[in-house]
C-alpha cells in the first residue's frame, strides 16, 4: 500500500499505520506510487520558496496593520483575517510538508497527519470564505456607500467569527467519522481522503467542494460582476473621472478571480477526479501540483491586496519611505460627489 510506504520509518519494518513487508522510502522504485528522490527535492525547493515568500509578505501586511492605524477599518478587518489564516498555513502547514519532502516521507506520524489535514483545511477554508465575504462587502461599499459606517466594526467581527465557525463546521466531520484525514499524493502531505469510495466519504467530498470552494467562487463572481456594472454606469456619466477608476477595478477583479481559480480550482478538480474517476488516475505527481498551487495562495493574497488596495499601497509606500503616516490623497479640486465615489471605490 502507498500508505505503508509513505509512513514507514527508516529503521523499522512496521508501518505506523499497519504492518508492512519492509520499509522502503517513497522514492524507492519498488514502492508503489512513490516519487523519485529528485522529484521530492524539487517539491521541497518549491515549498521552501513559498514558505519564505509567504512568511515575509504576510508579516509585512501584519506590520503595516500594527504601524498604521488608518488601516483599521471594518472591511480591512476581513483582510486581516485572510492575513492571519495565511500566516497560520505558513506556520502549521508548509514547514511540515517541506520537511517531509526533504526526507521523502511523512515525519510526524498518524496523529500529526490528522492534525495537518484538519488544520490546513480549516485555515484554507477560512481564507476562501473571507475572500468571498470581502467581495460582497466591497460590493456593498460601492453600491450603497451612504450606508457604510467606517466606525462600526460589529458586522466585520461577525463576518470574521462566522468564517471560522463555518470552516470549523466543514473540517470537523472527518475527525468524527464522516470521511477521514490521511496521507495525500506522494505521502508528504495530508488531507481529506479523496480516493475513498464509501457513500459517507463521497457525500462529504461533494458537500465540501460545493459549500467551501464553488459557493465562495460564485459569491466572488456575483459581487465583482455587480461592481463592474456599477463602475461602468458611473463611467457613462463622467468618463474622464471614471475611466482610470474602472480600469483599476477591472484589473483588481480579474486578478482576484484569476488567482482564486489558479490556486484552488486545480485542487478541486483533482479531488473530483480522485473521488469519481478511475482508480489510480490521479498519480502522486499529478496530486502534488494542485497542492503546491493551493499553498501558493498564501503568497498571492497579500501581494494582490497590497497593490490593488489604495490604502494598503499608500501605507506600504509610507513604510518604505520611513514616514509616520501615509501621504493624503491628492486632488482637492474634486467635487464632493467625486470624492465620495472615490472613497467608495478606494476601499476596493
Amino acid at each position: 500500500q502507498p500508505r505503508d510506504c509513505n509512513f514507514s520509518t527508516p529503521d523499522s519494518s512496521v508501518s505506523i499505520f499497519g504492518p508492512s513487508i519492509d520499509a522502503r522510502g517513497p522514492w524507492d522504485p519498488q514502492c508503489p506510487g512513490g516519487l523519485s528522490r529528485s522529484s521530492h527535492t524539487a517539491v521541497a525547493v518549491l515549498l521552501g520558496v513559498i514558505l519564505v515568500a509567504g512568511i515575509l509578505s504576510n508579516s509585512l501586511v501584519l506590520l503595516l496593520f500594527v504601524k498604521y492605524r488608518s488601516l483599521w477599518t471594518p472591511i480591512n478587518l476581513i483582510l486581516l483575517n485572510i492575513n492571519l489564516s495565511d500566516i497560520l498555513v505558513c506556520v502549521f502547514g508548509t514547514p511540515f510538508s517541506f520537511a517531509a519532502s526533504l526526507q521523502g516521507r511523512w515525519l510526524i506520524g498518524e496523529g500529526g497527519c490528522m492534525w495537518y489535514g484538519f488544520a490546513n483545511s480549516l485555515f484554507g477554508i477560512v481564507s476562501l470564505v473571507s475572500l468571498s465575504v470581502l467581495s460582497y462587502e466591497r460590493c456593498t461599499v460601492v453600491l450603497q456607500p451612504s450606508q457604510v459606517d467606517v466606525s462600526d466594526f460589529r458586522k466585520a467581527r461577525f463576518c470574521v467569527g462566522g468564517s471560522w465557525l463555518y470552516a470549523l463546521l466543514w473540517t470537523s466531520p472527518p475527525l468524527l467519522g464522516w470521511s477521514s484525514y490521511g496521507p495525500e499524493g506522494a505521502g508528504t502531505t495530508c488531507s481529506v481522503q479523496w480516493q475513498l469510495r464509501s457513500p459517507a466519504s463521497v457525500s462529504y467530498v461533494l458537500c465540501l467542494l460545493v459549500f467551501c470552494l464553488l459557493l465562495p467562487f460564485l459569491v466572488m463572481v456575483y459581487s465583482y460582476g455587480r461592481i463592474l456594472v456599477a463602475i461602468r454606469r458611473v463611467g457613462r456619466i463622467n468618463q474622464l473621472t471614471a475611466q482610470r477608476r474602472e480600469q483599476h477595478i477591472l484589473l483588481m477583479v480579474l486578478s482576484m478571480v484569476s488567482c482564486y481559480m489558479l490556486c484552488w480550482m486545480p485542487y478541486g478538480i483533482m479531488a473530483l477526479v480522485a473521488t469519481f474517476g478511475k482508480l489510480g488516475l490521479v498519480t502522486p505527481m499529478v496530486s502534488v501540483v494542485p497542492s503546491i498551487l493551493a499553498k501558493f495562495s498564501t503568497v498571492v493574497n497579500p501581494i494582490i491586496y497590497m497593490f490593488f488596495n489604495n490604502q494598503f499601497y499608500r501605507c506600504f509606500m509610507a513604510f518604505i519611505r520611513c514616514q509616520k503616516e501615509p501621504e493624503p490623497i491628492q486632488g482637492s479640486s474634486e467635487t464632493k460627489t467625486e470624492l465620495s465615489e472615490q472613497a467608495a471605490v478606494q476601499r476596493c
